[in-house]
């Protein structure tokens, strides 16, 4: 099945990276082999002008590259920050926690369409709530075109992408703590250690392998961000993701070749990093292994 579903799927997409495959040649199998042209290709002119093509030379790419690990980055920050607080606030024994609980999954349980529209009207600059509040307040004292702005669109998906996606965080870390003795908390009681160095001597060095699990899964969820983006900010050059630009080389302008070598690429950074972090995480402070 995953031979099926992943492992072929892959294959086709690597392969098609070395064609010329376009919407008219796909399908009808004549696309031609042309190596790593799509990648890099060196070019030289009747005048001797030398000339580079290719995704690695493209500026279009690069920025599409800094987009994506600048979002990775601040939003998995901020996810796993806030994810650990409510964690730790529902780890807590209170009247009605249960239903607390409950009530934190909601924005992860919603589906990202229906969360990327109904944020997007919210974020309006004509008739959104969030400026009318903040206009009503004195934070500004104009609308803003959140979504539509080059200053303020990353700024907008990183907002609700938080929104979205902590409680899967929070989720995570909470079984982390679930699972940390109780004995141990009520022996540093019993010793009078304070409770701020008890999380950072106790809970926050047990805790390390789920959040250690919590940031692979969602950082790998965020290298390939499409769907917010895209339906969020679709034409912004201040967002597009890696994911975006490939799937506007394939489905709007007909190049499979160049899509799927983009596509390539961004397998490669998502292996490159988990290997790294896989590494990363058997070494303790000290840097000696585990």
């Amino acid at each position: 099945m995953l031979a099926l579903v992943a492992a072929w799927p892959l294959f086709r997409s690597i392969s098609f990276s070395f064609t010329d495959a376009t919407a008219n040649t796909i399908f009808n199998g004549q696309s031609e082999w042309i190596g790593f042209e799509n990648y890099l290709e060196r070019r030289v002119r009747s005048n001797g002008e030398i000339r580079w093509r290719g995704v690695l030379v493209d500026e279009g790419w690069w920025n599409a590259v800094w987009n994506t690990v600048r979002f990775s980055a601040i939003s998995v920050a901020l996810e796993t920050f806030f994810g650990l607080l409510i964690a730790l606030i529902l780890n807590m024994e209170f009247k009605g926690r249960g239903l607390v609980r409950a009530a934190i999954l909601i924005p992860w349980a919603i589906p990202t369409v229906v969360s990327a529209r109904m944020w997007g009207w919210m974020l309006n600059d004509q008739f959104g709530i969030i400026n009318h509040i903040m206009m009503g307040v004195g934070l500004i004292s104009e609308p803003i075109a959140w979504t539509a702005s080059s200053d303020t669109a990353m700024l907008a998906v990183l907002i609700v992408d938080v929104w979205k996606t902590t409680p899967f965080m929070a989720l995570l870390i909470l079984a982390g703590l679930q699972l940390i003795p109780r004995d141990m908390y009520e022996a540093a009681k019993l010793d009078g250690v304070h409770p701020i160095r008890v999380f950072f001597k106790i809970t926050l060095p047990l805790l390390r392998p789920a959040i250690m699990v919590a940031v692979i899964f969602r950082t790998l969820d965020a290298l390939r961000i499409f769907d917010l983006i895209y339906l969020l900010t679709p034409q912004s050059e201040a967002t597009v993701t890696i994911s975006v630009l490939s799937y506007r080389e394939i489905q709007q302008f007909g190049d499979y070749g160049e899509g799927s070598a983009m596509s390539t690429l961004l397998f490669l950074i998502i292996t490159l990093f988990v290997l790294l972090y896989i590494k990363l995480s058997k070494l303790d402070l000290s840097g000696e292994k585990n």
